[in-house]
């Protein structure tokens, strides 16, 4: 009996997904459980493995196409069976609407389409008395003060609107001056010759709509602090000469500010926490989501429960997931559940930035380059030190000011004296 196979949600903030390559042709037994197309989410591309066995009778979206979730992608069934694709559609009440591409020969023996004459420009027309009454209330105030005719004056505000500025300018007219220039808006620049329109990935789709949704609904305000790495950059060296030695992986800068964070943030729970609508969510554990740039975009895979591992531990699951990320083979426990976010780009020699907030955390760390810096230490002499610059991006919401520098000063302590972490 024949079966649709719909389009998977392979993540939690999935709406529609790519069909990236079919690895199986029409025809071809599928095994329950075995690989047979691979889906490009928001995340990541990730094979989907049958939810049964058939042979795949008919694929519904071709490769390099879209879906919605929970929509016909395909249909297996016994082999050499006919399928009656609107009947199944039918009975799971759910009908495909994919595209079907014009055929060789119909793109051939299609006549071009005859050019539309332009239509006649409708004559220009006087407008009306009440269209030349439209006004703002000030302008009437100040024509009727002025005795000015309002029907007589050109309103340059939105659908011909009579504003301030016209009953100005027509002051201005009848003592002779001339009117204040009205300020336009610069046109959009025209394509040129050799400009891309360069299709969006899902993932670059998913990155605009969340973060444009993010910096307009949660109100961001930021915190910038810069501290003092020299005893970090000691410890750092310590730990990766041992490293060496016993021929572990090194720790990074990174490493070291996950496992910085994650305890500064047992120690400051309103920061590991999440806006909810009608109430605040307190996360018991510290998930720290690290940003990762991929060819596509930006990915976040999460360091779990950060604040019970040591450096090295956070090091050899960081390299882990940088690689898995980078050949998009994540899974999606492995980038979802985050509760606080760092974005490094100090090693591209960035001194200072901003980050956006990561929904649905209520906080994210951008981390600059160290650069040595003249300083003016306690005793008033002025030293050059490692600095490195990091700014906080509070939820308004969720963190208080003095909430989210209490946090900078923890962390800030922490990388200038890393004993204070064991602590």
């Amino acid at each position: 009996m024949a079966e649709i196979i719909e389009m998977p949600k392979l993540s939690d903030t999935m709406e529609e997904g790519g069909i990236a390559s079919w690895l199986k042709k029409e025809g071809e037994f599928i095994e329950e459980g075995e690989a047979f197309v691979e889906i490009e989410t928001d995340k990541a591309t990730m094979e989907y493995n049958s939810p049964a066995e058939g042979y795949l009778l008919k694929i519904l979206v071709p490769a390099g196409k879209t879906s919605p979730l929970n929509q016909p992608i395909a249909v297996l069934g016994e082999k050499g069976e006919k399928v009656d694709i609107a009947a199944l559609t039918q009975k799971s009440g759910k009908p495909t609407s994919v595209p079907e591409a014009p055929s060789k020969a119909k793109a051939e023996s299609a006549p071009e389409p005859k050019a539309k004459a332009p239509e006649p420009r409708a004559a220009a027309s006087s407008p009306s008395p009440t269209e030349r009454m439209r006004a703002s209330p000030l302008a009437k105030k100040m024509a009727a003060d002025k005795q000015l005719s309002l029907d007589q004056i050109e309103g340059s505000g939105p659908q011909g609107r009579v504003v301030q500025r016209d009953i100005e300018n027509a002051l201005r007219e009848g003592e002779g001056q001339k009117p204040a220039p009205v300020e336009a808006k610069a046109p959009a620049a025209a394509p040129q010759k050799g400009d891309q329109d360069l299709p969006l990935s899902m993932m670059r789709k998913t990155i605009a709509k969340r973060l444009q949704s993010a910096k307009s609904e949660a109100p961001h305000f930021y915190l910038t602090r810069s501290v003092n790495m020299t005893r970090f950059n000691d410890w750092r060296t310590r730990l990766n000469l041992e490293a060496e030695e016993r021929k572990l992986p090194k720790v990074s800068v990174n490493d070291l500010l996950v496992l910085a964070a994650a305890r500064a943030l047992v120690k400051h729970p309103e920061v590991n926490s999440s806006w909810q609508g009608d109430s605040i969510r307190r996360f018991a554990a510290v998930h720290v989501a690290i940003a990762v740039a991929i060819p596509d975009g930006l990915i976040t895979p999460v360091i779990s429960n950060a604040n019970q591992l040591g450096a090295r531990d956070i090091a050899a699951q960081s390299r882990e997931l940088i690689e898995k990320a980078k050949k998009g083979q994540l899974k999606p426990e492995e980038y979802q559940g985050g509760t606080f976010s760092i974005s490094n780009l100090g090693m591209m020699g960035i001194e200072h930035f901003t980050a956006i907030i990561n929904p649905p955390q209520a906080a994210i760390l951008a981390v600059g380059a160290t650069i040595p810096t003249p300083w003016v230490g306690a005793e008033g002499v002025v030293l050059v030190q490692p600095r490195m610059t990091m700014t906080l991006s509070c939820d308004h919401r969720v963190v208080d000011g003095a909430v989210g520098a209490s946090f900078l000063q923890t962390l800030a302590a922490y990388l200038e004296d890393p004993l204070l972490i064991l602590s």
